[in-house]
């Protein structure tokens, strides 16, 4: 929830507390108080420890103990500045974790791990905690608990590393301690109180704290709009159908089509009758189209499914997507390569204009591409792959157990052994799943772009087909871009170089910035809202984290 800071203030104000030790659930001896506290830094003000906050009602459901703080604060010999920040931010939380669960990392720690990187602050590079989150993050699954002294040391050097970040991003004073209030969810709300309060406190001009960048603000701009539907009552649902309407068809379902249709304005009054006409086909074609389906004009099962969303349950998913768009980098609006994972699609953006775009396939489900921001430095040419172990051992070896040729009629070969398995790469070629060009930026995933030698994927509608790295349509016209201001590169140079089969690896003299984001709902640059299926069940994840039933 947005709030500005004079609301934070004010309820600061309100209350007086000194510190304690109660865990979640017991008593405080918070007391109440009339004077008021000034516009101030974290470390300016004392925030009393906010035990309405208890395990059923908040974000994370994983506590610290205080005294786990103090010891944390003696063991590093923080000063006086910073130990009062660490106290203020897991006041306000009453100590529940603020980057993981039960269940891992939570959506801000993975924005945030790779973000702080991409603010090349280098203040606390700590190589215990990067090694520490680079094993978490590996995981598949896990299982966590608040009293494992390994994640509570995580925990607080996370945050840390978050103060430094903030001092680095914020120089005012009311944005770093709003943004430091409100960049991490606290509590459970009600969506739709959640929604007009965001609405109310920014009256469409948004709050000024800094933290809500173009993405955010184009989006927050919708919820208007949707609050008064869901005030209206809504949409009808529209009966389930198994057969696909064409234009001309006529049947009595026409007229309900149309007339969710014309509750939302997506098509103009004027008729509602059976026939499924011209305008129908338009106004059907740019449904699909905002909701990522191929604008066949057809009405089928699919389009009836994305119509009968209920107005509230897309309230919730923009205000998800709303709280990833804080994690925005501060410059995302200039250079920038943004791949969409529920979108699947590439788009360079240049001074806030697309400079080109094009069909991207993603992870598919149990190799899902990880979220993350960094820097493309270098471009490889006729690429070897290295097979990860985990393809290795449950693709390669069985395959090889099956044909001894295996490995011959696949282009690869063994180059020694590692975690004891064989290390196999792909030789440069046709077959080779990297493509003929390979885009690298230096990130602890192993995850970089490529280009395919399986072209009929990027022509389908969902492209989550890939082992967790991100292939692209089209390759060529990346690295064109990527070198148009380095001499001797033009596009004929790229196709000879890889005319030659040989790998070549190429450093760029400027790296560009990728950002990698899971957004289901954001404003396009013709300003439409669009929507995307949740394709890893991240929204529902968050959801079920950040509201009340």
């Amino acid at each position: 929830m947005t709030h500005k800071p004079l609301l934070i203030f004010l309820f600061l104000s309100s209350i007086l507390s000194c510190r304690d030790h109660t865990r979640p659930g017991e008593t405080s001896t918070a007391s109440t108080s009339g004077r008021s506290v000034p516009a101030a830094s974290a470390s300016e003000i004392t925030i009393p420890r906010n035990t309405t906050i208890d395990p059923a009602h908040a974000y994370s459901d994983l506590f610290l103990d205080s005294i786990d703080l103090v010891d944390f604060i003696r063991q590093q010999h923080l000063n006086d500045t910073l130990a009062n920040e660490l106290h203020n931010f897991y006041n306000a939380r009453n100590f529940q974790y603020a980057w993981f669960t039960r269940d891992g990392l939570t959506e801000q720690a993975l924005a945030f791990s790779t973000l702080y990187q991409y603010s090349q602050d280098s203040s606390t590079g700590r190589k215990w905690l990067d090694g520490e989150l680079n094993s978490l993050e590996s995981e598949d699954s896990l299982q966590l608990t608040a009293i494992d002294p390994v994640l509570q040391r995580t925990e607080m050097l996370m945050t840390w590393r978050f103060m430094n970040y903030l001092n680095h991003r914020y120089t005012d004073k009311k944005q770093r301690l709003t943004a430091f209030l409100q960049l991490i969810p606290v509590r459970k709300q009600v969506p739709l109180d959640m929604a007009r309060s965001l609405v109310a406190d920014s009256g469409m001009a948004l709050a000024t704290s800094g933290m809500e960048g173009p993405w955010y603000q184009a989006l927050a701009r919708e919820l208007p709009k949707y609050l008064d539907w869901q005030q209206a009552g809504g949409w009808g649902r529209l009966p389930r159908t198994n057969k696909s309407y064409k234009p001309g068809d006529k049947a009595g379902f026409i007229i309900a089509v149309k007339k969710r249709l014309l509750f939302t304005g997506e098509m103009v009054p004027s008729d509602t009758t059976q026939l499924f006409d011209e305008q129908l086909e338009t106004a059907i074609k740019a449904f699909q189209g905002v909701h990522g389906l191929t604008p066949d004009g057809r009405i089928g099962p699919t389009v009836i499914k994305e119509l009968n969303i209920p107005v509230k349950a897309q309230i919730k998913q923009i205000l998800v997507n709303l709280q990833r768009m804080y994690w925005m980098p501060a410059d995302a609006d200039k250079q920038i390569i943004i791949v969409n994972i529920p979108d699947f699609r590439l788009q360079i953006m240049d001074s806030g204009r697309p400079a080109l775009a094009m069909n991207v396939v993603v992870g598919k489900e149990g190799h899902s591409t990880v979220l993350f921001s960094g820097r493309l430095d270098r471009i490889i040419f006729n690429p070897y792959w290295n097979v990860p172990p985990s393809i290795v051992k449950k693709e390669i070896l069985p395959g090889m157990e099956k044909d001894t040729a295996y490995l011959t009629k696949h282009d690869m070969e063994t180059t020694g052994m590692e975690q004891g398995l064989p290390a196999i790469r792909q030789r440069p070629g046709e077959k080779n799943e990297l493509g003929r060009i390979k885009f690298l930026f230096p990130n602890s995933f192993n995850i970089y772009l490529h280009d395919s030698p399986h072209k009929e994927l990027f022509n389908m509608t969902r492209r989550a087909y890939s082992h967790g790295c991100i292939r692209v349509a089209n390759a060529r016209g990346l690295a064109a871009w990527l070198l148009r201001d380095m001499p001797g590169w033009s596009a004929e140079d790229i196709d000879k170089a890889i005319a030659t089969g040989q790998n070549i690896g190429l450093k760029l003299n400027e790296p560009v910035a990728v950002l990698i984001v899971y957004y289901t709902a954001w404003v396009d640059e013709e300003n439409k809202l669009q929507f995307r299926e949740d394709i890893y069940g991240h929204d529902s994840t968050v959801a079920g984290r950040l509201f009340l039933p």
